[in-house]
């Protein structure tokens, strides 16, 4: 469709008339929260084995780049542990030298170092290329798990982000990536290296020493269970962490986008009241989860302490029985400082991993959420739209057991201008969202030009349709990239004409760059009536086939809305079009008007007729004019 996303944004607030709240009722109890924002989606930890697993198995696509990961691991690790073994043996050396009275044969330990400096240069390049390979594999995974977010966001019905705080979903789909990304960047190579380092340095040690290597292998079960008893307690404060981040990011977004209101109804000490009350449970969260993972560290290390004392004193009596040379047990103590280092690392690291699977949950939360109905395999087309609207016994209702709309029957014929008008709460904007399927029908089918539209992707049943909302939506870019933003490759004479149509050109040669002004994304610099006539600018130049005008011309002064209307009137021409409309002074000329109450069509015709009638359009007509000007005389 011509303005789809622009009507998907729109009708958010839209649908606060016309539909369900745009959240859920405010949490028990009631506080600065309840009030402020309402509630907010409870956030159920799932297991961490079960997230942890399915964010490994996101990296499956890059198996070759893991392969080499592994291989360069192996080989800079094998590397590495062969260190202390050859400076060990540069220590027998020089011993044995100095012991026999012979003296020390420096050629040999020449020969020994060199080969120890090549050795350290082999292990710092595969670690470089470690190093490399891992951002390679943790940069396109976030690349593909940004691509399903933003991919899921467009399946998603717009019930979902009804239900959604803003600043919630942004949250997901920015925050929990990068910590994801973050995570697996630090987490990810180290773990690798470090376990390899463990296997490797193990080998070694059992190859010096089997009873040494036992005794230092004591510390292992002590620092799992350790670590496990630790990292139960500070999952759950990791998953909090992240639920309060969100919260907080959609209570500053709603305050920063309407802070004006905010300070024009004096809500600026509430509004802090309910930040104060977010950041401390931001605060409260991130502190308990970083204590309780910071424990970790301090306890390893005392467990590899009381280990590497343990080898110290074995291997000096085993020094001083001759069961082992000095070198073996200079080489040994070593490994033993490289065996506690790498568990100690693998243990810190959890804290790392219990944040980005906390972050991995809440986002694989939002790429589980229940899609819309898929479009149909073998869907049905409109060669060429003539503009023929039906609802036949159409049902709709947000909420199971409270209906809206109920065996509603609406026929327009092609080129017809209908004018939709009720009470807040009628059904009006709901109508035109069941036309353009933002939601699905319960219960009867709309068709188009006899097509049923269910039978139809979205994406064909939307393109012959422009949507003006009474909410406009500019893009960060030019004048003349906003008004062509629903038409690909568009020449500067047409956007120059749409804007002339809709007197949009008048204001747009005012400006100092006229159609290269640059708008950011809230456009400021603009006017509210100058960016209703962009978004109009922007729906004629589509030439859509069928037009929904929703209160469309409500930002706008008098004088130009006379202009907007006459412009209308000529778009019109050969066009369906639904106008919904609050004001009834802007649809006197529509072919039929349908007048809305509780989902119902109560009444239908011309505005004389209707008038003639003095029914339900007769009451509104007269509580727009005939009331106010009682008053005043």
């Amino acid at each position: 469709m011509t303005t789809t996303d622009e009507t998907i944004e729109s009708n958010e607030s839209t649908e606060t008339t016309d539909g369900p709240a745009r959240r859920p009722g405010p949490p028990p109890g009631g506080g600065p929260a309840a009030r402020m924002m309402g509630g907010a989606p409870t956030e159920k930890s799932m297991h961490f084995k079960a997230s942890s697993r399915r964010l490994l198995g996101m990296m499956a696509p890059e198996r070759r780049h893991l392969i080499a990961l592994l291989v360069s691991g192996v080989a800079g690790v094998g590397l590495s542990v062969l260190t202390p073994r050859l400076l060990g043996k540069a220590t027998d050396a020089i011993f044995t030298g100095v012991a026999s009275g012979k003296g020390i044969d420096f050629g040999h330990i020449r020969v020994i170092l060199l080969t120890t400096f090549a050795v350290v240069l082999g292990s710092v390049v595969f670690s470089f290329a470690q190093g490399r390979l891992t951002t390679t594999i943790v940069q396109r995974m976030t690349y593909r798990l940004r691509e399903d977010a933003e991919t899921k966001l467009s399946r998603l019905p717009l019930n979902y982000f009804d239900k959604q705080p803003r600043g919630e979903v942004l949250s997901r789909t920015t925050n929990d990536i990068d910590n994801i990304a973050q995570t697996l960047q630090q987490a990810m190579g180290q773990i690798v290296r470090s376990l390899l380092t463990i296997i490797g340095v193990l080998v070694m040690m059992f190859w010096i020493s089997p009873l040494l290597a036992l005794v230092a292998l004591v510390s292992v079960p002590t620092s799992v269970v350790v670590t496990m008893l630790i990292g139960k307690r500070a999952q759950p404060q990791f998953v909090k962490q992240w639920s309060s981040t969100g919260k907080l990011n959609a209570h500053i977004e709603e305050m920063y986008t309407g802070h004006a209101l905010v300070k024009v109804f004096g809500r600026q000490k509430e509004s802090a009241e309910v930040f104060d009350e977010h950041n401390e449970a931001l605060y409260a969260a991130g502190f308990k989860a970083q204590f309780m993972s910071g424990l970790i560290q301090p306890a390893m290390t005392f467990v590899g302490n009381l280990n590497y004392v343990l080898v110290a004193v074995i291997g000096g009596l085993r020094v001083s029985s001759g069961a082992m040379t000095l070198g073996d047990i200079q080489a040994f103590v070593q490994y033993s400082y490289e065996f506690n280092g790498p568990v100690t690392q693998v243990a810190a690291m959890s804290n790392l991993l219990q944040s980005g699977v906390a972050s991995a949950e809440r986002v694989f939360a939002l790429l589980d959420a229940e899609e819309q109905s898929p479009d149909p395999k073998d869907p049905a087309r409109i060669e060429k739209v003539t503009g023929r609207v039906a609802f036949e016994k159409v049902s709709f209702r947000y909420e199971p057991g409270k209906p809206l709309i109920d065996g509603l029957d609406l026929e327009v014929h092609p080129g017809q201008t209908v004018a939709i008008v009720g009470p807040t709460g009628a059904g009006k904007t709901t109508l035109v969202n069941l036309l353009l399927r933002f939601y699905e029908v319960t219960g009867g089918r709309i068709t188009v030009d006899g097509v049923d539209i269910a039978t139809m992707t979205r994406e064909d049943l939307r393109a012959p349709i422009g949507m003006v909302l009474q909410d406009t939506w500019l893009i960060g870019g030019t004048i003349a990239d906003n008004i062509a933003y629903g038409v690909d490759g568009v020449s500067r004479e047409r956007i120059v004409a749409a804007a002339r149509a809709t007197h949009a050109d008048r204001f747009v040669r005012t400006l100092p760059e006229g159609y290269d002004t640059v708008l950011d994304d809230e456009a400021d610099n603009l006017s509210a009536g100058e960016k209703q006539l962009l978004t109009i600018a922007r729906a004629f130049l589509t030439e859509p086939q069928i037009l929904v005008l929703d209160e469309a011309t409500s930002s706008v002064d008098t004088r130009t809305e006379v202009l907007i209307q006459k412009a209308m009137n000529s778009l019109r021409q050969g066009r369906t079009s639904f106008v919904i409309a609050h004001r009834l002074s802007t649809i006197r000329d529509a072919d039929v008007i349908l007048v809305m109450e509780s989902g119902s069509i109560v009444e239908q015709g011309t505005h004389d007729a209707l008038l003639a009638a003095e029914g339900a359009y007769a009451r509104l007509y007269a509580s727009q004019f005939a009331q106010p000007v009682a008053e005043i005389q």
